[in-house]
């Protein structure tokens, strides 16, 4: 029993001391291109980037977000706990300082990525060759013409808010509208836009996650206050950006993880006024980048080039040549096998020693048959 107890006893502590080892390992590098920035990309930047700084916080940018805004610093590189952005991903939904105010919370898997990738540094890698941000946006209204909407406008907006479509004021006692769709998600189709093209006054335009195709960005074409249009995660491809133009005043542009390609490069110069276009995960190429790049010189074009530079060095390219030798190595053990058949000569070898004997027994017998004869002789 003592012995049984002691057994309990040593295994219950290996068990304690594996599951204290488990604890303690430290937690998966974070890829931040491949993890963070589309939490990012789809959560924040829309309230905290080159567009809108709510609470005058940025998140599209390292230095921005460890500066923070009117809360403090937003990021403390190493210390999840103590940031001011962790602190707020993680409250209940619902509650009034929870982030992102819109859209879903962030999900148990995504705010454990954001926990590592904080404790981990924060590691954010920059490309070098970017413009620096601007401290905020300029004042885009100003370069807008006076503006009063007229009772067909009025109207429609009123008959979109009936049917669910929120169209809102940028600001107090401004008449310039916005639209956040992304919202309603897949729910927004192409009919949705045809209902938005009396409505003039809007500036600011949130097409993402939606089914709008290239065929129903034709009822933007009248929209020419609009400064800035998110048509991230849709199926927009070259043929939908042309249908953009003529919107002359467009400041930010946001085309992530959608089908445009580098024949859109020609259409996308005419945006002179763009300072912010993303195309992060599109099928636009380097030399498609680099014409585009020419045209338009002081807009910041976010492809992820940085992330591409820092990841290649991660493939094992050097390993390639290895892998046929390991094959070779295998083709060996067939060779090991030969070696068997030689188990079947050994049993045929036995029999052959053992058999000429139980015949010499045999003939013995008789000759002992012969002695009795004499005796009764």
């Amino acid at each position: 029993m003592n012995t049984i107890k002691k057994t309990s006893i040593v295994a219950a502590g290996l068990l304690c001391a594996s599951f204290a080892q488990a604890a303690a390992a430290p937690a998966a590098k974070v890829d931040f291109a491949k993890e963070i920035q589309p939490i990012l990309q789809k959560s924040c930047v829309e309230c905290h980037g080159a567009e809108k700084q709510k609470g005058k916080l940025r998140l599209d940018t390292r230095e921005a977000a460890i500066k923070g805004g009117e809360s403090g610093p937003s990021i403390v590189p190493g210390k999840a706990e103590t940031s001011d952005f962790y602190k707020r991903v993680i409250l209940p939904a619902g509650h009034d300082d929870i982030m992102p105010k819109k859209g879903d919370p962030l999900t148990k898997a995504q705010i454990e990525l954001v926990k590592n990738w904080i404790n981990q540094g924060a590691d954010w890698p920059v490309d070098k060759n970017a413009p620096k941000p601007t401290a905020g946006p300029t004042d885009d209204f100003a370069k807008l013409k006076a503006f009063k909407p007229a009772a067909e406008e009025l109207a429609a907006i009123k008959k979109l808010e009936a049917a669910g479509i929120p169209i809102r004021p940028v600001a107090m006692n401004v008449t310039w509208m916005e639209a956040n769709l992304g919202l309603m998600g897949t729910n927004v189709t192409d009919a949705t836009l045809a209902q938005l093209k009396d409505v003039p006054s809007l500036v600011y335009l949130n097409l993402a996650g939606t089914k709008v195709t290239d065929a129903g960005l034709v009822n933007l074409k009248g929209l020419k206050n609009l400064l800035s249009l998110h048509l991230e995660n849709t199926g927009v491809g070259d043929a939908g950006v042309a249908q953009l133009t003529g919107l002359e005043n467009l400041v930010y542009l946001n085309l992530y993880n959608t089908k445009v390609t580098d024949a859109a490069i020609d259409n996308l110069k005419g945006f002179k006024n763009l300072r912010n276009l993303y195309l992060w995960q599109t099928k636009v190429t380097d030399d498609g980048a680099k014409k585009l790049k020419a045209g338009l010189a002081k807009t910041d074009i976010n492809r992820g080039w940085d992330l591409a530079t820092i990841i290649k060095p991660a493939e094992p390219k050097k390993e390639d040549p290895k892998k046929p030798e390991a094959k070779k190595e295998e083709a060996k053990k067939p060779e090991v096998k030969k070696e068997e058949p030689k188990k079947p000569d050994a049993k045929k070898d036995e029999p052959k020693k053992d058999e000429p004997k139980k015949p010499d027994a045999k003939k013995e017998e008789p000759k002992k048959a012969e002695v009795k004869k004499d005796e009764k002789k």
